[in-house]
Formats: structure tokens, sequence, C-alpha cells
């Protein structure tokens, strides 16, 4: 008797954003499909790279602290020069979504879910330990291709900020400015700031103390009952 051919279950079709789309799309992805088909988040970034879907955890304190203190100086300074600085902001590029730590466009984002990178004046990155690779060499590459102006390096290993500034030229990123702390970071372009790159770390955690595990000691039987004598006679 002839078995009938397996026909696999077709996938669940969503009916509003969720992240179980993961489980089961193994098709390209692309930006407007991240964006229609995952819900928003202030969680893990969820950008795509040539078809991909990247999740990334939120990094550490020192980044946390570094990407706020930064982008609240660096935001004043860049309205100043009629510029507008965002925070871990969508930006298009094609099929890609990133999401970079310091966003500058030359037009307001408001109201707006995403740009498109043609708007990006700098994007910057503050490197984290565990995606070195990707803060240092793949982003600065994708920006560049992407024709992003300027590119600004922000990087906290062994808790000694340096920052670094890049300009676009002729195709690749070439060093403007660069700075570590102690000494003064300054940029002229696209606008201007200047600031020690120490003063973007907070002060350093205490050590953890090893946590005292009490061992629970039975209790000792009291009174006649934990005998196994009732008091009453048998």
């Amino acid at each position: 008797m002839a078995q009938a051919a397996y026909a696999p279950e077709p996938a669940p079709e969503p009916t509003e954003p969720s992240f179980d789309v993961l489980r089961w799309r193994d098709e390209p992805w692309t930006a407007q499909l991240a964006l229609d088909l995952l819900p928003e988040t202030n969680g893990p970034k969820v950008e795509v790279l040539s078809g991909s879907v990247i999740v990334t955890p939120h990094a550490g304190y020192d980044h946390q602290d570094a990407e706020l203190d930064l982008g609240y100086l660096l935001k004043q300074a860049a309205r100043r020069a009629k510029l507008w600085l965002y925070l871990e902001a969508n930006v298009v590029s094609g099929d890609d979504l990133f999401i970079p730590d310091i966003v500058v466009l030359r037009v307001p984002g408001g109201g707006r879910t995403t740009m498109d990178i043609r708007h990006a004046v700098l994007l910057g990155e503050v490197v984290s330990p565990g995606n070195r690779r990707r803060d240092v060499i793949d982003r600065p590459r994708e920006y560049a291709a992407a024709g992003v102006p300027f590119f600004l390096r922000v990087d906290l290993r062994n808790r000694v900020p340096t920052i670094a500034l890049f300009e676009l030229i002729d195709g690749e990123y070439r060093p403007q400015a660069a700075a570590a702390a102690g000494t003064t970071f300054e940029m002229r372009r696209p606008f201007e700031f200047s600031i020690d790159p120490g003063d973007l770390l907070g002060e350093e955690a205490p050590p953890e103390e090893p946590s005292e595990e009490r061992e629970d000691e039975p209790e000792e039987p009291h009174g006649e009952a934990a005998d196994g004598n009732t008091g009453e006679d048998g």
C-alpha cells in the first residue's frame, strides 16, 4: 500500500508582532520584514544584516554610563549646529537595519520609527567587549559603504576610555581626532565638541562578597509526641 507523501504543516501566520516568528521563518530577512513582524523592544537590540536577524543583549554598566553621558553632551553640541542626535535609533540601509549607539541626523526623526541612512551625518559605537570585532571593524566598514560622512568610536577597554573620530575620505574612514582619559578630545566637524574621555565612566562597583549559604539544621524533636508516644494508653 502506497504511503501518503508527508506534507509539512505551514508556518503559522502571526496575528501581531512576536519574536516567535524567529523560530519558524527560514527565509532571508529584510529591515522592513523585521519592522513589520518583530515587536518593538527596549531590551536587546534587534538588527538585520545580509538577510540574518542579529539579537544583541544590553551591554554592561560602563557602556550605559558612557553612552548616556556622551549622548547628553553631544546632543547639545549637535543642536547648536542644527543637527539631531538620538541613541540606539533604527537606521535603514537598503535591506539592512542598524541600531547604532549614537545617531546624528541632518533632519529630525520625531514621529518616525526608522530613518534612512542617507540622513545620517555621524554614526557612533561604544565598543562592547563581546562584540569588539563588530564595533571596531564591521560596522565602520558597513557605514562607510553606505556613505556616512563621520564615524565615532568610544572604547572603554580596561576602564580607560578613548574617543576617536573618523571622516569618510575616498570611501574609507580616516582618523581626524583621538584622545584618551586624562586628555582632551576635540573635534571641529561635523560640529564643535570637546571632552575628557575619562569623564564618561562612573565609580567602579565594589567587589562582590561571597554569598553565605546557611545550612538548615534539622530541628530537634520536642516533647513526648516526637518519640512516637502520644501519651494515650494502647
